[in-house]
């Protein structure tokens, strides 16, 4: 302690002696109380300066009492009539069937946690779709400087049934006939919950249209977050039956304002979808989301503030809320338009899934329970049904294998004149009456369904969490090594049916170079493509490379059978029975535009090089 700071203590002593000597007040005797907290309380002097423990008694009430008049005076300029509401005690109803398990909450009447009783995170824990945290819902009504949110209220909690179905009531009566009702009907099974609001005598607050705000937190429910918000969105579908939503691989803040007339919005997962779907319609909507790299707890954020026709709130707003999976057999019940919460691919491949593809993926999983099987006897039925066009495919190539010593002549002929090359090679299929194309007709006619699978597996709900092998998930990718680092474009691990995929299409294209004519860098680019797709597909599901892998290794013994039922010989035979027979016979119209567009081509080619 230095020299200042003593002298500084020193002196704060010395006055400290001094005032308490001189200068403190002096308390007068206090004679017994008969009755003691009277007695004290009258003969304490007035001014003494001492509060006894009776005085501070009698002032907590009075305290008390002002304390509640402030805050009441408080309420009352805040919410005005609806103060009757604006305290209370919350209540938590809790209302299960055989799906859901859900919670409601006397405050604000709100669905405040909701439980899929049949499903459970990856990491193995009961799946909570949302809860107070993750989920937030606003109904707002009023205008300019006198919103009132109806869903920060508390509410009396009534519950009655109607047949199987439960309604759950929660009442705030406002006086003079005024209420606000939400009504909650509770099914016995099935994830839609019926919800109506309605309000009376509060004409006031609803001169313009009252808005419904649900903020919600998408949870992140799978193995890979960043898997799961490239599959993440906010759809809306409009009263005049249009769907639309945001591009569920972008991780950019988007939003959309001024939309047209609402039938529904989804915060729609990887799996699972949570949304609010009007009986009538939303007269406009804004909606947005939003993407926070840092928080791996949630995938993406979506906003919906969606106006409600005033009228409609007077007589009962009707409603459906749904929590539940993203199974096209269930979202095509839910209303018009809500399966298309699954993209099932454009068009062509679309229809080949909602029609062929789904209805045989079902009907094999009513009979067979492991998931691995029914892919296989997918991959026999679907080349069932195609094996005329790989009969037609294959034919094709084995006719080209029985010319490829002449195609190949004709290369030797002009090895620098690759139009000449061309025009050769037509002429001679025109001779034996060849179209190279028809091989490629039965494969552009399967492509459809190569293609839908592409879109199928990584949708289907009901893949996830079902092993297989080594898989312990087919609806994400199979591990079988994690790597020290991450490649580009390919991941930080290694996908074994992914690498058995491409082995078997780099065999197979092997196997189909060796019947066709194909020579330089279209050659290397058949080889390329595999090799694209193992980067491309390591991080798709494993029943997707699965199934592509069991096709290939179908295709092979397919080819095999069918290879015993064409014979080159006679193929040969047929070929210059049709050269002797079409020696003479005149071009067609299309052939001699052929010719035409390859020779114009051609002089066009010398004057560039002159």
């Amino acid at each position: 302690m230095d020299k200042n700071t003593a002298t500084g203590l020193i002196l704060i002593s010395l006055m400290l002696i001094i005032y308490f000597q001189f200068f403190s007040p002096t308390a007068e005797p206090i004679e017994e109380p008969q009755t003691p907290q009277e007695e004290v309380s009258e003969q304490k002097p007035a001014d003494s300066g001492i509060v006894t423990p009776v005085e501070t008694r009698d002032r907590q009430p009075q305290i008390a009492a002002a304390k509640d008049t402030a805050t009441s005076q408080q309420l009352q300029a805040r919410y005005g009539i609806f103060t009757a509401g604006a305290t209370g005690d919350e209540v938590v109803t809790t209302l299960e069937n055989n799906d859901v398990k859900i919670d409601f909450n006397s405050k604000g009447g709100n669905i405040s946690h909701v439980l899929l009783k049949e499903y459970l995170t990856y990491h193995r824990n009961p799946l909570i779709i949302l809860d107070g945290k993750s989920s937030k819902t606003s109904f707002l009504i009023g205008g300019a400087g006198n919103i009132i949110d109806l869903k920060e209220l508390y509410y009396e909690v009534s519950r009655t049934k109607k047949a199987d179905t439960v309604i759950l009531k929660f009442s705030l009566d406002l006086g003079a006939g005024r209420y606000v009702h939400q009504t909650y009907f509770f099914p016995p099974e099935g994830f839609e919950i019926g919800y109506e609001i309605q309000v009376n005598g509060l004409d006031a607050y609803l001169q313009s249209d009252p808005v419904f705000r649900w903020e919600n937190k998408m949870k992140n429910l799978e193995h890979d977050v960043t898997d799961s918000r490239i599959r993440a969105t906010l759809n809306y579908y409009t009263v005049d039956g249009s769907f639309d939503g945001f591009s569920e691989r972008s991780t950019d803040d988007l939003d959309e304002e001024n939309l047209a007339a609402t039938k529904w919005v989804s915060f729609k997962q990887h799996f699972f979808t949570s949304a609010i779907i009007a009986k009538g319609r939303f007269n406009s909507a804004y909606v947005s989301i939003a993407v926070d790299e840092a928080d791996t707890s949630t995938v993406k954020t979506g906003i919906a503030a969606l106006k409600v026709p005033a009228s409609d709130i007077t007589e009962g707003a009707r409603f459906a809320y749904y929590f539940g999976p993203n199974n096209y057999q269930i979202l095509k019940k839910v209303t018009k338009g809500f399966d298309k919460n699954i993209y099932l691919g454009w068009p062509p491949v679309n229809f080949v899934n909602k029609y062929l593809i789904i209805p045989i993926f079902n009907f094999l999983e009513d009979y067979i329970s492991n998931y691995g099987i029914i892919i296989i006897i997918l991959v026999l039925i679907i080349k069932l049904l195609l094996s005329p066009l790989s009969y037609k495919s294959y034919l094709s190539m084995a006719k080209t294998k029985v010319l490829k010593p002449e195609l190949d002549e004709i290369k030797k002929q002009f090895p620098d004149d690759t139009q000449k090359q061309q025009q050769e090679q037509m002429k001679l299929y025109r001779q034996v009456g060849v179209n190279p194309l028809s091989g490629c007709v039965p494969m552009l006619l399967q492509m459809p369904i190569l293609f839908s699978m592409f879109y199928f597996f990584p949708s289907s709900i009901e893949l996830r969490q079902e092993s297989f092998l080594w898989a312990n998930d087919l609806s994400t990718y199979d591990s079988i090594l994690s790597l020290p680092f991450t490649i580009p474009l390919y991941g930080d691990h290694v996908s074994l049916f992914v690498l058995l995929m491409t082995a078997s299409t780099i065999l197979y294209t092997w196997s189909n170079n060796q019947m066709t004519s194909v020579q330089g860098p279209m050659k290397s680019m058949s080889y390329m493509m595999p090799v694209i797709f193992m980067f491309v597909l390591n991080s798709f599901p494993a029943a997707l490379s699965f199934y592509y892998f069991i096709s290939n290794i179908i295709t092979f013994g397919q080819q095999a059978l069918i290879k015993k039922f064409v014979d080159e010989d006679k193929i040969k035979s047929i070929l210059d029975e049709n050269r002797l027979r079409n020696r003479d016979k005149k071009k067609s119209k299309f052939q001699l535009k052929l010719e035409q567009a390859m020779k114009a081509s051609k002089e066009t080619s010398k004057k560039k090089r002159k």
